[in-house]
């Protein structure tokens, strides 16, 4: 709900469009049409099923040839796959679109790094850091990334992905760069960027007879450090930018957020450790991990892996994929952003619909205002200081923080197993003393006295 108040109507319309499209369109489409047998059989080959003959996920009951959840079967044997084609078109049209954009930035990086390159300045609020310690920078992470062992692939292949992340980092960095400082923050096509990235790699892997499961993680390391630093870059930009406004100094900002880059990776990658508990499926002898269950849902890296799979394996079912493809395009022929509306198609829609909801309180909002208050918000830094916003970002702050704390607290927990926190656990009897339809219900009533309490917040008048 949060995350819908802060992006608006607009944007929250076009997502949930793509879920509704999805789920009220494809899924029951694809039911009708589609035997239960041979979406058992898509799921087998998916690796959700061990064999059709054997009972497995979603119910599926080989006496019957019937799953229980059926929508969720359709989702995972073919939805993901047309969201998965839709997301990647959507990136590549968005890309496209800013390509100009894109070329200037370059172009007016190269020239300003070349026209500072033998001058130094000795304005205090001029003062960079070298560019020698970006370049050192740069050749310690490529000796680092090529003689780490836990690393997949060989040496040589570990020293190729260190040149393609600097490449693809250097190229992509100055683009998101420049990109935030021209049209905005929201506006930055990192999803584009890293789907290209994981494309070009994938194709030279192709090229290089590089098709083996091991070097699926290797592209997967391009394209996940190439996203962060893409992503690190708006952010740092954006920092910079506040720093020159209120009179920092850069070189001791770019000092402090290199600190915090190194921080941040430390407790990322511990929370990741903490999380992810591998176990081993007893019906299919494959790897399960908690981040990318239900659990734990990754969409964005489930779509990686999708497209990294499916590229290098040749298994990737190309008919579905084509079918989001041309949905992204049909989209964009319409006049409507293909990337918010294929992202809605890719994910369920019980994580849409909320985002929606947030956006639709927004939009009354807005309607509802008078002028005066809109117009005493924008002379004091716009909407996004609003009671509503910062009420909307609190939500996301602190779900975040809940799920992490949640996730913390069952660090002990074997896969399995019962955990230490049954006996405080409420859901279960709420459940058994309100039934399983009237547990939802509270759920739901719960969700709207959020909803209220987020649109009163966002009508109180804005105190200066």
């Amino acid at each position: 709900m949060g995350v819908g108040y802060i992006i608006g109507p607009r944007i929250a319309g076009v997502l949930v469009a793509g879920g509704v499209i999805g789920w009220l369109g494809i899924i029951p489409l694809i039911a009708s049409l589609v035997p239960q047998d041979t979406i058992a059989q898509q799921l087998v080959k998916l690796g959700y099923l061990a064999d059709i003959a054997r009972p497995g996920v979603y119910g599926w009951d080989p006496a019957t040839h019937t799953f229980a959840v059926l929508n969720q079967a359709i989702y995972r044997a073919y939805v993901r796959q047309i969201g998965a084609g839709a997301v990647a078109a959507g990136g590549f049209i968005t890309l496209l679109k800013t390509l100009p954009t894109i070329i200037a930035a370059f172009r007016g990086s190269v020239a300003s790094l070349r026209g500072g390159a033998g001058t130094e300045s000795t304005a205090r609020t001029s003062r960079d850091l070298p560019i020698g310690i970006v370049l050192v920078g740069s050749l310690a992470l490529a000796l680092i990334i090529a003689f780490l062992p836990f690393l997949p692939g060989t040496f040589g292949g570990r020293v190729l992905l260190a040149v393609l992340i600097v490449v693809f980092g250097f190229f992509f960095v100055t683009v998101s760069s420049r990109i935030v400082g021209l049209i905005g923050t929201s506006s930055n096509p990192v999803s584009g960027m890293t789907i290209a990235t994981l494309l070009a790699t994938c194709l030279l892997f192709v090229g290089m007879g590089w098709t083996d499961n091991v070097y699926q993680p290797m592209a997967l390391c391009v394209g996940g450090m190439v996203a962060i630093a893409a992503a690190n870059a708006g952010a740092t930009s954006q920092d910079l930018k506040t720093g020159y406004l209120v009179g920092a100094t850069p070189r001791l900002q770019q000092i402090g957020l290199m600190i915090g880059a190194v921080a941040a990776a430390l407790v990322i990658g511990f929370t990741i450790q903490v999380l992810d508990k591998p176990s081993i499926d007893a019906t299919t002898g494959a790897m399960i991990h908690q981040i990318g269950s239900e659990q734990f849902p990754a969409p964005q890296g489930t779509l990686m892996a999708t497209l990294i799979r499916g590229l290098l394996a040749h298994n990737l079912d190309w008919q579905f994929v084509l079918v989001g493809v041309f949905l992204a395009i049909t989209v964009e022929l319409c006049g409507v952003s293909p990337l918010s509306f294929a992202v809605g198609a890719y994910l369920p829609l019980s994580t849409t619909l909320p985002i929606f909801i947030g956006g639709a309180i927004k939009g009354i909002v807005d309607r509802r205002g008078s002028p005066e208050a809109r117009a005493a918000a924008a002379a004091h830094g716009g909407e996004d200081v609003g009671p509503g916003s910062l009420f909307a970002t609190g939500l996301v702050a602190g779900g975040t923080l809940t799920g992490t704390i949640v996730a913390f607290l069952h660090w002990p927990d074997e896969p399995g197993k019962a955990s230490w926190l049954d006996p405080v656990e409420f859901s279960g009897r709420l459940a058994g003393a309100l039934g399983n339809g009237g547990y939802q219900i509270l759920g739901v009533i719960c969700f709207v006295i959020m909803g209220i309490v987020l649109y009163r917040v966002a009508r109180r008048p804005l105190i200066l």
